[in-house]
């Protein structure tokens, strides 16, 4: 396990899902890791559990859409390590409403965070790489939503498709410093089952909500191909590809972590054919903190 050796990593996001699971994976193939986060006691939990495990972490609390705390994330990294060569990002604010009962202030919230939680991590990282001579790789999360229309959610998906263009743009005009930016794409993951289906899946209820133009976590299911939602531990994989030499020639690309559905034929229901089933689901899924089993998710839903 020594893919990012040598390496120093900051992580924008904690908690024992995407954040947490990305700082714990770049951790474990030997990058020193700084996990920045709004809520502090998050950061100071993940970095307790990498710790735990043998590997080094730092924990600071900080607002990515706020150029002081990216600053001082870059700096309390740079001093630490001497170095920083890889940066994750996942911050925003998410607001859901229709596109009739939109709130003004809600929107621009919305908009502004997550392009410019992309912009000042990527602007303050990359002048502190150039500096120090690192060709580095800098990494945003999107979501599928930045790549399709999606009701109820029209704040966040320009959003997100702003940060997928920003990305885009910032990799051609850092490519010649060698600093490398793309982006992940994942579909809706396993952990929400378990934190924001939760009741929805304990009342035992996978079905549409009548009246809203949304989906199930049935419907969901069952148009991806793989027949599974990815899980934290599918996207940190992916950043720890991007993050690594690995991908030395690879920039401005966007990896979906969506079990093939964004590339499947829209009309074409895998689940109709496979069978795939979210009660049945459910009944055998493993609830996961940064990547390991702690037990069942809903025990009573076991056979």
């Amino acid at each position: 396990m020594s893919r990012l050796a040598g390496k120093s990593a900051l992580v924008f996001g904690a908690g024992p899902n995407i954040g947490g699971t990305t700082a714990y994976f770049m951790a474990r193939e030997g990058a020193q890791v700084l996990v920045c986060d709004a809520n502090r006691e998050a950061a100071e939990a993940t970095c307790s559990f990498i710790r735990s495990r043998g590997f080094v972490a730092f924990p600071a609390c900080g607002d990515a859409t706020q150029e002081s705390d990216v600053q001082a994330a870059v700096d309390g990294l740079v001093d630490r390590t001497g170095r920083i060569d890889v940066v994750m990002n996942m911050a925003g604010k998410v607001h859901w409403s229709s596109v009739l009962d939109m709130d003004v202030a809600a929107w621009r919230e919305a908009i502004v965070s997550f392009p410019t939680a992309g912009l000042l991590t990527t602007k303050l990282a990359a002048r502190r790489m150039i500096d120090l001579g690192v060709q580095g790789s800098i990494i945003h999360l999107l979501s599928t939503t930045a790549h399709f229309g999606q009701a109820e959610a029209s704040a966040y998906a320009t959003a997100k498709a702003g940060l997928l263009n920003f990305a885009r743009s910032a990799a051609m005009e850092l490519a010649e410093w060698g600093v490398r930016v793309n982006t992940i794409t994942p579909c809706s993951v396993e952990h929400q089952l378990w934190t924001k289906m939760k009741s929805e899946a304990e009342a035992g209820k996978f079905t549409r909500v009548k009246g809203r133009p949304q989906y199930s976590r049935d419907d969901y299911l069952k148009n991806i191909p793989l027949g599974r939602f990815p899980r934290a531990s599918d996207i940190a994989w992916a950043a720890v590809f991007l993050a690594s030499d690995e991908s030395s020639a690879i920039t401005g690309i966007d990896i979906p972590v969506d079990g093939g559905l964004r590339h499947k034929y829209p009309t074409w229901r895998p689940g109709d054919f496979t069978g795939a089933n979210i009660e049945d689901y459910v009944s055998d899924l493993h609830r996961l903190e940064y990547g390991e089993d702690v037990g069942l998710a809903f025990p009573d839903k076991r056979g």
